[in-house]
C-alpha cells in the first residue's frame, strides 16, 4: 500500500515528529485558502504516486497566495508519468540550515528493520551510500522487542552527527522506527528532514509504504485518512488483463494462494511456478538458460484443482505462450497430485495436448506419487527433487527452443 505525500505527512505527525504547516488542496480555490493561512511564501507540490514532480513542473513556488492559487490551477490539470495529481500539497517555504535523511526498510536477508541516516538529505539515499558511504549510518533492531532510543543515537552518531543535533534528531529516528513497525510498514523515510535556523527540526517530506498484507490491521488509521476499500494497494501500473483474471480466481476460492504478473514480461514460456523465493529462482534460471518467460507466478499453500486450473488457464491465455513451466521447490504442503490435475485439466479444456503443451512438472512434495501416475497418463515430463530447480528450467527452456527451431 503506497501513501500519497500529504498522507505519509499525517503519519508522521500522529506519531510525534514535527512538520510544517501544510495543508491538501483538490482546488486551486482551496490552495490560495491554505496560503493565505500560512500568510507567507509557499510551496505548492503536485500529489502523484510517481518521482519526477521537480523535472515535470510538479513542484513551483508562490510568494502571494495569488500565485499559489495560479500554481495548483496549472498543476492539477498535469500529468506526470501517466498520472493525474489527487490533489496539491500547500506548504510553508522553509529556510532551511541543513538537510538530513531519516528512513527505516525491512532487510529481507535479515529479517529485522534496518534504520537509516544520513547528514547529506535531499538526494537519493542509494547515491550518498555509493558516493560517500562515511556519511551513511545503520542498525538493524527487532521486531518484537522494545525500541530504545539509544540504538536510534548509535545510527545518527554513525552519520558523524554529535552535540545538539544528535540529541534533538534521536527521537525523531526513535519515532519513525517504532511507526514503521506499529504501522506495518515496509519503507518509512524523511528527506529531506531538514534543520531550521532556530535549531529545530521539521519533516518536509515523507514517503511510506505499508506492507499490503497489514492493511486489515491498520483499519482504522485507513478510515482517518480518508482511503477507502476502493483504492486497493495503489498498485504502480493499473492490472493487466492476466493479473485482474488471476486476481479474480485467486479471490474467488479461499484455498490455497495464487498470483500472476506479466508486466515487462513477453516471452513464450509460460510460468506456473511456485515456493517462496521459489518463483523467484526459477523465473532467474529460464531468463539465465536463454529463455523468454511470459509471466512470473506464485502457487502454493495447497490450493484447489479450480486454483490450479484457473492459474494455468490464464497463463496459456497470454499471447505467444508456446508451452509452460510447471515447478517449485520442495513444499509440504501443496500437494502435488492437486496442481496435476489442475494444470491438465487446463489444457485439456482449451484443447491442448498436456504432453506437448506442459514443457516440464517439477513439484516435490506431499501426494508426489499419485502427482506421477497422472502426469505419466497424459505423457507429461515429470521430474523429481533429484533434478535441481535449475536443472528443470533448462530442460523447459530446451525444449521450447527445440519446438521453435
Amino acid at each position: 500500500m503506497r501513501f500519497y505525500e500529504y498522507e505519509a505527512r499525517e503519519i508522521v505527525k500522529r506519531a510525534g515528529i514535527p512538520v510544517t504547516d501544510f495543508g491538501f488542496a483538490t482546488s486551486a480555490t482551496e490552495a490560495r485558502a491554505i496560503a493565505e493561512r500560512i500568510g507567507g511564501p509557499a510551496v505548492i507540490k503536485s500529489q502523484v504516486l510517481t518521482g519526477g514532480r521537480m523535472k515535470a513542473g510538479g513542484v513551483r513556488f508562490a510568494d502571494t497566495p495569488d500565485e499559489a492559487e495560479q500554481h495548483a490551477e496549472a498543476i492539477l490539470a498535469l500529468e506526470i508519468g501517466g498520472h493525474m495529481p489527487r490533489g496539491v500539497l500547500v506548504d510553508p517555504k522553509a529556510q532551511v540550515k541543513q538537510e538530513y535523511y531519516a528512513g527505516v526498510v525491512w532487510d529481507g536477508t535479515r529479517k529485522r528493520p534496518l534504520m537509516l541516516f544520513s547528514d547529506m538529505g535531499g538526494i537519493d539515499i542509494e547515491q550518498v551510500a555509493e558516493e560517500h558511504p562515511g556519511h551513511v549510518g545503520r542498525g538493524h533492531y527487532s521486531n518484537l522487542l522494545p525500541f530504545p532510543d539509544y540504538q536510534a543515537k548509535q545510527v545518527i552518531a554513525a552519520a558523524g552527527v554529535t552535540g545538539s543535533a544528535l540529541n534533538r534528531l534521536t527521537p525523531i529516528l526513535a519515532r519513525l522506527a517504532r511507526l514503521f513497525r506499529e504501522r506495518d510498514m515496509t519503507l518509512a523515510e524523511i528527506n529531506p528532514l531538514a534543520q531550521l535556523g532556530d535549531g529545530s527540526f521539521v519533516a518536509l517530506d515523507a514517503h511510506m509504504e505499508m506492507e499490503n498484507e497489514g492493511m486489515p490491521r491498520q483499519q482504522a488509521l485507513l478510515a482517518e485518512l480518508g482511503i477507502g476499500a476502493d483504492e486497493g494497494t495503489r498498485e504502480g501500473h493499473e492490472p493487466s488483463p492476466f493479473e485482474a483474471a488471476v486476481k479474480a480466481i485467486d479471490a474467488a476460492d479461499h484455498r490455497g494462494v495464487i498470483q500472476g504478473k506479466d508486466t515487462g514480461f513477453h516471452g513464450n514460456l509460460g510460468l506456473v511456478i511456485g515456493a517462496g523465493g521459489g518463483s523467484l529462482t526459477l523465473t532467474d534460471a529460464v531468463r539465465g538458460h536463454g529463455g523468454r518467460p511470459a509471466n512470473y507466478s506464485e502457487i502454493g499453500g495447497n490450493p484447489s484443482v479450480a486454483k490450479a486450473c484457473g492459474l494455468a488457464k490464464a497463463v496459456l491465455r497470454k499471447d505467444g505462450v508456446e508451452k509452460i513451466a510447471v515447478m517449485m521447490s520442495i513444499v509440504s504442503n501443496t500437494r502435488v497430485d492437486i496442481v496435476a490435475r489442475g494444470v491438465i485439466k487446463a489444457c485439456l479444456e482449451l484443447d491442448k495436448d498436456p504432453a506437448e503443451t506442459i514443457a516440464i512438472f517439477r513439484i516435490p512434495g506431499a501426494w508426489e506419487e499419485e502427482g506421477s501416475k497422472i502426469l505419466d497418463r497424459y505423457g507429461v515430463d515429470y521430474c523429481d527433487r533429484s533434478v535441481s530447480m535449475h536443472e528443470a528450467a533448462g530442460r523447459a527452456v530446451a525444449k521450447i527452443q527445440g519446438a521453435a527451431a
